[in-house]
Protein backbone atom coordinates (compact mmCIF):
# COMPACT_ATOMS: atom_id res chain seq x y z
CA UNK A 1 0.00 0.00 0.00
CA UNK A 2 2.65 2.24 1.06
CA UNK A 3 4.51 1.95 -2.69
CA UNK A 4 1.53 2.30 -4.50
CA UNK A 5 0.51 5.39 -2.56
CA UNK A 6 4.27 6.86 -3.16
CA UNK A 7 3.78 6.10 -7.02
CA UNK A 8 0.35 7.92 -7.27
CA UNK A 9 1.81 11.03 -5.70
CA UNK A 10 4.68 11.29 -7.84
CA UNK A 11 2.77 10.71 -10.80
CA UNK A 12 0.29 13.02 -10.17
CA UNK A 13 3.02 15.75 -8.78
CA UNK A 14 5.19 14.90 -12.40
CA UNK A 15 1.44 15.00 -14.20
CA UNK A 16 -0.03 17.86 -12.45
CA UNK A 17 2.60 20.31 -10.71
CA UNK A 18 5.68 19.99 -13.03
CA UNK A 19 3.27 21.24 -15.94
CA UNK A 20 0.89 23.39 -14.81
CA UNK A 21 0.32 25.73 -17.72
CA UNK A 22 -1.41 28.23 -15.40
CA UNK A 23 0.51 29.96 -12.88
CA UNK A 24 -0.90 33.11 -11.48
CA UNK A 25 2.35 34.01 -9.80
CA UNK A 26 4.04 34.97 -13.00
CA UNK A 27 2.03 38.55 -12.59
CA UNK A 28 3.65 39.26 -9.18
CA UNK A 29 6.67 38.24 -10.04
CA UNK A 30 8.02 42.29 -10.27
CA UNK A 31 7.12 45.51 -9.30
CA UNK A 32 6.38 46.76 -12.75
CA UNK A 33 4.36 43.58 -13.58
CA UNK A 34 2.25 43.89 -9.96
CA UNK A 35 1.54 47.45 -11.29
CA UNK A 36 0.49 46.85 -15.23
CA UNK A 37 -2.18 44.62 -14.16
CA UNK A 38 -3.12 45.84 -10.51
CA UNK A 39 -7.40 45.67 -10.70
CA UNK A 40 -8.01 49.03 -8.51
CA UNK A 41 -7.03 52.37 -9.63
CA UNK A 42 -7.33 55.22 -7.28
CA UNK A 43 -6.66 59.21 -8.07
CA UNK A 44 -6.19 61.68 -6.04
CA UNK A 45 -8.85 63.68 -7.19
CA UNK A 46 -11.52 61.42 -5.35
CA UNK A 47 -10.24 62.31 -2.16
CA UNK A 48 -12.22 64.61 0.37
CA UNK A 49 -10.45 66.04 3.42
CA UNK A 50 -13.16 67.12 6.15
CA UNK A 51 -12.20 70.02 8.22
CA UNK A 52 -13.30 72.18 11.35
CA UNK A 53 -13.70 75.73 12.10
CA UNK A 54 -14.29 77.90 14.55
CA UNK A 55 -15.53 80.99 15.99
CA UNK A 56 -12.57 83.38 17.27
CA UNK A 57 -9.54 84.47 16.12
CA UNK A 58 -5.98 83.23 15.78
CA UNK A 59 -7.04 79.50 16.84
CA UNK A 60 -5.03 76.61 15.33
CA UNK A 61 -6.04 73.75 18.43
CA UNK A 62 -5.13 70.46 17.89
CA UNK A 63 -8.13 67.99 18.80
CA UNK A 64 -7.07 65.63 21.76
CA UNK A 65 -8.87 62.73 20.13
CA UNK A 66 -7.52 62.74 16.98
CA UNK A 67 -3.69 63.91 16.82
CA UNK A 68 -2.48 65.48 13.76
CA UNK A 69 -6.18 67.31 13.14
CA UNK A 70 -6.98 71.10 14.38
CA UNK A 71 -9.75 73.06 14.59
CA UNK A 72 -8.88 76.45 13.01
CA UNK A 73 -10.87 79.92 13.14
CA UNK A 74 -11.29 81.36 9.98
CA UNK A 75 -8.51 84.11 10.21
CA UNK A 76 -6.18 80.44 10.11
CA UNK A 77 -7.78 78.17 7.88
CA UNK A 78 -6.15 79.34 5.08
CA UNK A 79 -3.22 77.80 6.30
CA UNK A 80 -4.61 74.31 6.00
CA UNK A 81 -6.54 74.93 2.53
CA UNK A 82 -3.00 76.17 1.04
CA UNK A 83 -1.80 72.52 1.22
CA UNK A 84 -5.00 71.12 0.91
CA UNK A 85 -5.00 73.26 -2.55
CA UNK A 86 -1.51 72.33 -3.70
CA UNK A 87 -2.06 68.57 -2.84
CA UNK A 88 -4.66 67.79 -5.76
CA UNK A 89 -7.31 66.44 -3.74
CA UNK A 90 -10.46 66.28 -4.99
CA UNK A 91 -12.91 68.63 -2.35
CA UNK A 92 -12.98 69.83 1.22
CA UNK A 93 -16.12 69.06 3.42
CA UNK A 94 -16.83 71.84 5.91
CA UNK A 95 -17.96 71.45 9.60
CA UNK A 96 -18.78 74.59 11.83
CA UNK A 97 -18.46 74.93 15.30
CA UNK A 98 -20.46 77.67 16.52
CA UNK A 99 -19.93 79.78 19.70
CA UNK A 100 -23.76 79.65 20.67
CA UNK A 101 -25.76 77.20 20.52
CA UNK A 102 -30.35 77.18 20.83
CA UNK A 103 -32.86 74.11 20.64
CA UNK A 104 -33.50 74.93 16.95
CA UNK A 105 -29.82 75.16 15.95
CA UNK A 106 -30.15 78.62 14.15
CA UNK A 107 -26.71 79.22 13.43
CA UNK A 108 -26.73 76.27 11.06
CA UNK A 109 -28.47 78.70 8.60
CA UNK A 110 -28.16 81.79 9.65
CA UNK A 111 -26.10 84.03 6.80
CA UNK A 112 -23.45 85.01 9.20
CA UNK A 113 -23.12 81.53 10.59
CA UNK A 114 -19.42 80.12 11.14
CA UNK A 115 -19.85 77.83 8.53
CA UNK A 116 -21.39 80.28 5.96
CA UNK A 117 -18.28 82.81 6.90
CA UNK A 118 -16.40 80.29 6.16
CA UNK A 119 -16.82 79.22 2.88
CA UNK A 120 -17.29 82.95 1.53
CA UNK A 121 -13.90 83.50 2.31
CA UNK A 122 -12.38 79.94 1.53
CA UNK A 123 -14.03 80.89 -1.91
CA UNK A 124 -12.75 84.16 -1.91
CA UNK A 125 -8.49 83.29 -1.23
CA UNK A 126 -9.57 79.48 -3.40
CA UNK A 127 -12.14 79.88 -5.96
CA UNK A 128 -10.42 76.66 -7.39
CA UNK A 129 -10.65 74.63 -4.57
CA UNK A 130 -13.93 72.51 -4.54
CA UNK A 131 -15.97 73.32 -1.17
CA UNK A 132 -18.55 70.75 0.35
CA UNK A 133 -21.38 71.33 3.07
CA UNK A 134 -22.23 68.78 5.87
CA UNK A 135 -26.12 70.12 6.29
CA UNK A 136 -26.57 68.85 9.89
CA UNK A 137 -27.85 70.48 13.34
CA UNK A 138 -26.11 68.10 15.84
CA UNK A 139 -23.22 70.99 15.58
CA UNK A 140 -25.31 73.56 16.17
CA UNK A 141 -28.87 72.29 18.63
CA UNK A 142 -28.13 73.06 22.43
CA UNK A 143 -29.31 69.26 23.04
CA UNK A 144 -26.96 67.60 20.52
CA UNK A 145 -29.53 65.45 18.31
CA UNK A 146 -29.89 66.54 14.44
CA UNK A 147 -32.86 67.92 14.83
CA UNK A 148 -36.21 69.95 15.95
CA UNK A 149 -36.86 68.10 19.24
CA UNK A 150 -40.77 66.75 20.14
CA UNK A 151 -41.24 65.01 23.12
CA UNK A 152 -37.29 63.78 23.11
CA UNK A 153 -37.36 62.62 20.00
CA UNK A 154 -36.50 64.65 16.46
CA UNK A 155 -39.58 65.34 14.99
CA UNK A 156 -38.53 64.73 10.81
CA UNK A 157 -41.19 67.10 8.92
CA UNK A 158 -40.26 69.80 11.50
CA UNK A 159 -36.55 69.32 10.51
CA UNK A 160 -36.58 69.50 7.19
CA UNK A 161 -37.38 72.67 6.60
CA UNK A 162 -34.69 73.75 8.24
CA UNK A 163 -32.56 71.26 6.61
CA UNK A 164 -33.47 73.02 3.62
CA UNK A 165 -32.55 76.46 4.96
CA UNK A 166 -29.38 75.63 5.78
CA UNK A 167 -28.31 73.67 2.45
CA UNK A 168 -29.27 77.31 0.60
CA UNK A 169 -27.07 79.15 3.00
CA UNK A 170 -24.11 77.22 2.75
CA UNK A 171 -24.53 77.19 -1.65
CA UNK A 172 -25.47 80.98 -1.21
CA UNK A 173 -22.07 81.35 0.59
CA UNK A 174 -20.32 79.53 -1.89
CA UNK A 175 -20.62 76.02 -0.97
CA UNK A 176 -19.85 73.72 -4.26
CA UNK A 177 -21.94 70.66 -3.17
CA UNK A 178 -23.72 70.07 -0.28
CA UNK A 179 -24.16 66.61 1.98
CA UNK A 180 -27.34 65.96 4.21
CA UNK A 181 -26.28 63.83 7.19
CA UNK A 182 -29.38 63.88 9.11
CA UNK A 183 -30.92 61.18 8.85
CA UNK A 184 -34.03 62.17 8.46
CA UNK A 185 -36.88 60.82 5.77
CA UNK A 186 -37.37 63.01 2.47
CA UNK A 187 -34.58 65.35 3.24
CA UNK A 188 -32.78 65.00 -0.07
CA UNK A 189 -36.12 65.86 -1.51
CA UNK A 190 -36.72 68.97 0.46
CA UNK A 191 -33.50 70.26 -0.26
CA UNK A 192 -33.43 69.67 -3.89
CA UNK A 193 -36.99 71.28 -4.09
CA UNK A 194 -35.33 74.27 -2.06
CA UNK A 195 -32.15 74.25 -4.55
CA UNK A 196 -33.91 74.19 -7.42
CA UNK A 197 -36.71 76.72 -6.43
CA UNK A 198 -34.00 79.35 -5.92
CA UNK A 199 -32.12 78.88 -8.84
CA UNK A 200 -29.51 76.56 -8.07
CA UNK A 201 -30.56 73.67 -9.99
CA UNK A 202 -26.90 72.37 -10.68
CA UNK A 203 -25.54 72.45 -6.73
CA UNK A 204 -25.11 68.12 -6.39
CA UNK A 205 -26.44 66.84 -3.10
CA UNK A 206 -24.30 63.74 -1.98
CA UNK A 207 -26.14 62.23 0.40
CA UNK A 208 -25.29 60.28 3.66
CA UNK A 209 -27.83 58.13 2.57
CA UNK A 210 -26.18 55.13 4.21
CA UNK A 211 -25.36 56.36 7.80
CA UNK A 212 -25.08 53.89 11.04
CA UNK A 213 -25.05 54.50 13.95
CA UNK A 214 -21.98 53.70 14.88
CA UNK A 215 -19.24 53.98 18.05
CA UNK A 216 -16.74 55.05 15.17
CA UNK A 217 -17.88 58.54 15.46
CA UNK A 218 -16.60 59.00 18.81
CA UNK A 219 -13.59 61.55 18.21
CA UNK A 220 -16.13 63.67 16.02
CA UNK A 221 -18.43 64.39 18.16
CA UNK A 222 -15.32 65.26 20.10
CA UNK A 223 -14.11 67.41 17.62
CA UNK A 224 -16.95 68.76 16.93
CA UNK A 225 -18.74 69.15 20.07
CA UNK A 226 -21.94 67.68 19.10
CA UNK A 227 -22.32 64.46 20.96
CA UNK A 228 -26.17 64.50 22.00
CA UNK A 229 -26.90 65.53 25.36
CA UNK A 230 -29.23 62.88 26.60
CA UNK A 231 -30.19 59.61 24.49
CA UNK A 232 -28.57 58.48 21.40
CA UNK A 233 -29.34 58.69 17.39
CA UNK A 234 -30.74 55.54 16.91
CA UNK A 235 -34.18 56.51 16.02
CA UNK A 236 -32.65 58.22 13.14
CA UNK A 237 -28.92 56.52 12.26
CA UNK A 238 -29.04 52.61 11.12
CA UNK A 239 -28.87 49.78 13.25
CA UNK A 240 -25.77 48.38 11.73
CA UNK A 241 -27.17 44.90 12.09
CA UNK A 242 -29.02 45.66 8.46
CA UNK A 243 -28.09 45.37 5.57
CA UNK A 244 -30.96 45.36 3.04
CA UNK A 245 -32.38 48.57 4.60
CA UNK A 246 -28.68 49.93 3.56
CA UNK A 247 -29.95 49.17 0.24
CA UNK A 248 -33.63 50.79 0.77
CA UNK A 249 -32.75 53.94 1.68
CA UNK A 250 -29.97 54.49 -1.25
CA UNK A 251 -32.93 54.01 -3.70
CA UNK A 252 -34.81 56.16 -1.59
CA UNK A 253 -32.34 59.09 -2.17
CA UNK A 254 -31.85 58.35 -5.54
CA UNK A 255 -35.02 59.07 -6.79
CA UNK A 256 -35.39 61.62 -4.21
CA UNK A 257 -32.60 63.43 -6.83
CA UNK A 258 -29.70 62.61 -4.61
CA UNK A 259 -26.27 62.93 -7.16
CA UNK A 260 -23.68 60.67 -4.98
CA UNK A 261 -24.69 58.29 -2.24
CA UNK A 262 -22.51 57.80 0.85
CA UNK A 263 -21.65 54.57 2.79
CA UNK A 264 -20.38 55.33 6.34
CA UNK A 265 -18.47 54.62 8.27
CA UNK A 266 -15.99 52.71 5.50
CA UNK A 267 -13.79 50.30 7.01
CA UNK A 268 -16.45 47.84 8.34
CA UNK A 269 -18.90 48.30 5.44
CA UNK A 270 -17.36 47.06 2.81
CA UNK A 271 -20.09 44.77 1.92
CA UNK A 272 -22.58 48.02 2.14
CA UNK A 273 -20.19 49.71 -0.09
CA UNK A 274 -20.38 47.06 -2.57
CA UNK A 275 -24.05 46.46 -2.09
CA UNK A 276 -24.88 50.05 -3.03
CA UNK A 277 -22.54 50.01 -5.96
CA UNK A 278 -24.37 47.08 -7.43
CA UNK A 279 -27.63 48.34 -6.95
CA UNK A 280 -27.49 52.45 -7.74
CA UNK A 281 -26.29 54.07 -11.12
CA UNK A 282 -24.90 57.31 -9.04
CA UNK A 283 -21.17 57.36 -7.91
CA UNK A 284 -20.57 56.06 -4.22
CA UNK A 285 -18.72 57.55 -1.81
CA UNK A 286 -17.59 56.11 1.55
CA UNK A 287 -16.11 58.28 4.82
CA UNK A 288 -13.16 56.96 6.96
CA UNK A 289 -14.23 58.63 9.38
CA UNK A 290 -12.89 59.84 13.04
CA UNK A 291 -12.74 56.63 15.09
CA UNK A 292 -10.94 54.81 12.03
CA UNK A 293 -8.37 57.95 11.75
CA UNK A 294 -7.75 57.71 15.65
CA UNK A 295 -7.15 53.64 15.43
CA UNK A 296 -4.47 54.05 13.03
CA UNK A 297 -3.13 57.00 14.78
CA UNK A 298 -2.51 55.84 18.30
CA UNK A 299 -1.71 51.89 17.10
CA UNK A 300 1.01 53.56 14.92
CA UNK A 301 2.41 55.57 18.12
CA UNK A 302 2.55 52.83 20.29
CA UNK A 303 4.50 50.94 17.63
CA UNK A 304 2.41 48.18 16.48
CA UNK A 305 1.27 49.01 12.73
CA UNK A 306 3.21 50.56 10.16
CA UNK A 307 0.83 54.00 9.70
CA UNK A 308 1.36 54.69 6.32
CA UNK A 309 0.99 50.94 4.82
CA UNK A 310 -2.01 50.20 7.48
CA UNK A 311 -3.42 54.04 6.14
CA UNK A 312 -3.01 53.12 2.19
CA UNK A 313 -4.43 49.09 2.76
CA UNK A 314 -7.18 50.59 4.56
CA UNK A 315 -7.85 53.09 1.83
CA UNK A 316 -7.93 50.68 -0.86
CA UNK A 317 -10.01 48.47 0.29
CA UNK A 318 -12.71 50.99 0.55
CA UNK A 319 -12.05 51.62 -3.89
CA UNK A 320 -11.79 48.13 -4.16
CA UNK A 321 -15.16 47.56 -2.21
CA UNK A 322 -16.35 50.46 -4.75
CA UNK A 323 -16.11 53.47 -3.57
CA UNK A 324 -15.44 55.97 -6.78
CA UNK A 325 -14.77 58.96 -3.75
CA UNK A 326 -12.99 58.33 -0.39
CA UNK A 327 -13.56 61.07 2.10
CA UNK A 328 -10.59 60.73 5.17
CA UNK A 329 -8.72 63.00 7.28
CA UNK A 330 -5.42 61.49 5.81
CA UNK A 331 -6.35 62.88 2.32
CA UNK A 332 -3.04 64.99 1.82
CA UNK A 333 -1.29 61.87 2.89
CA UNK A 334 -2.79 59.42 0.67
CA UNK A 335 -2.55 62.29 -2.44
CA UNK A 336 1.73 62.05 -1.55
CA UNK A 337 1.49 58.28 -1.67
CA UNK A 338 -0.47 58.26 -4.84
CA UNK A 339 1.79 60.76 -6.40
CA UNK A 340 4.78 58.65 -5.11
CA UNK A 341 3.19 55.84 -6.67
CA UNK A 342 2.84 53.80 -3.39
CA UNK A 343 -0.48 53.25 -4.20
CA UNK A 344 -2.64 54.38 -7.12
Amino acid sequence: MTVWWSWLYLTFERTDFMNMQIRPRRLRSNDVLRKMVRETRVDKSSLIYPMFVIEGSDIKEEIPSMAGQYRYSIDRMGEKLESLSKSGIGGVMLFGIPANKDEVGSGAYAQDGIVQKAFREAKKNYPDLYLIGDVCMCEYTSHGHCGVLCDNDVDNDKTLELLSKTALSQVQAGADMVAPSDMMDGRVMAIRNKLDENGYINTPIMSYAVKFASAYYGPFRDAADSAPKFGNRKTYQMDFHNRRESIKEALLDVEEGADIIMVKPAAAYGDLIRDVKDRTNVPVAAYSVSGEYSMIKTTAAAGYIDEQAVMCETAIAAYRAGADIYITYFAEELAKCMDEGIIG
